[in-house]
């Protein structure tokens, strides 16, 4: 039985949630055991290019649109927007925050999303039509509640876990500050734009290059040179980029994998067939799986309102934690 492009278009954004899921939880734990991300970021790429690159050889070698300087040029920006900018951004967010608060922050990107294809005319705003009002209302709303997740912190509770020997400040708040959820709030708001740019921008591109393969290989290759350059100025010490049989594989090999190879693929895909707005319309389910895994696996903590982690005790007291350490006994940096 054929699947619809409708149908086919949800089943494959649906499914890469849960695939996306697995990069906040990898990018949390690698930040934990104190990784670079300039080299995880350069790592993470690389892979995702090595990967993709026999499939768009071998699937698109006699489909794949001749090269022109302007593609040329929009495949190197989108390697500078996501892979350099919006992961770097988040990343740093992500190390001040908890990966359940990052995924949570990054429902802004739909919102953002809209109003850049608006303002690009990929998206047509006719206020008196139902179905306008409700993209209105809904960006509104998404927007509001990813705001709302940056600067209200309510009471805290476990999902999964019943810890109590956390190190707590003043008045019971754990010690890390409320100052720095908010200052990687900002972090990832930055990333959130240059994410919904990406978005943007691949549409553009994609229907100029349909090689979906292709365009991913290109724009995880750009973006591992650009990062490559930004890693050898902030992290230049060869024990930075030393990687073996642990942490500093299975994060960037997956992430790479999945999170991007597989990612920009998927939507590339999509969007040809609905655009970016409905490629972003499906990051609240990411959130709803990384809430949970970051508690199962992360042991974070929940917020009414927003995510925060326990970092001093994850430092103290899990220098294995729960999901690396079923990979093997690891040591740490």
């Amino acid at each position: 039985m054929m699947l619809s492009s409708s149908a086919k278009a949800y089943l494959l954004m649906i499914g890469l949630q849960f695939g996306m899921a697995g990069n906040y939880i990898f990018g949390k734990d690698i930040l934990n055991h104190g990784m670079s991300r300039f080299v995880f970021i350069v790592y993470r790429n690389a892979f995702a290019a090595a990967a993709l690159a026999p499939f768009a050889f071998l699937f698109e070698r006699k489909s794949r649109p001749k090269m022109t300087l302007a593609i040329f040029l929009r495949i190197m920006l989108l390697g500078f927007l996501e892979p350099v900018f919006n992961q770097s951004f988040t990343y740093l967010g992500m190390k001040y925050t908890s990966a359940s608060f990052t995924s949570a922050i990054m429902n802004a990107v739909p919102s953002i999303t809209f109003v850049l294809a608006v303002l690009t005319r990929m998206e047509h705003v006719k206020i008196k039509e139902v179905r306008s009002q409700a993209k209105v209302i809904g960006t509104l709303v998404t927007f509001g509640g990813a705001v709302l997740m940056g600067i209200y912190k309510g009471p805290g509770f476990n999902l999964f876990h019943s810890r109590t020997e956390h190190h707590q400040g003043v008045n019971g708040e754990p010690s890390s500050s409320h100052n720095h959820q908010i200052e990687g709030a900002l972090y990832i708001f930055m990333g959130c734009v240059a994410l919904s740019s990406f978005y943007i921008l691949q549409t553009i591109t994609v229907k100029k290059y349909p090689a979906e393969l292709s365009l991913a290989t290109l724009i995880c290759m750009a973006g591992t040179g650009q990062a490559t350059v930004v890693a050898l100025v902030a992290d230049h010490h060869s024990q930075a980029w030393a990687i073996g049989w642990d942490y500093r594989l299975y994060a960037p090999l997956y992430t790479g994998l999945v999170s991007s190879g597989i990612a920009y693929y998927v939507q590339g895909m999509v969007m040809k067939m609905r655009g970016p707005v409905f490629t972003t319309a499906f990051n609240p389910l990411c959130m709803i799986i990384v809430a949970a895994l970051g508690s199962l696996l992360l042991g974070e903590r929940l917020y009414l309102g927003s995510t925060y982690e326990l970092q001093h005790h994850w430092k103290h007291h899990h220098n294995n934690g729960p999901l690396l350490g079923c990979m093997g006994q690891i040591q740490g940096p």
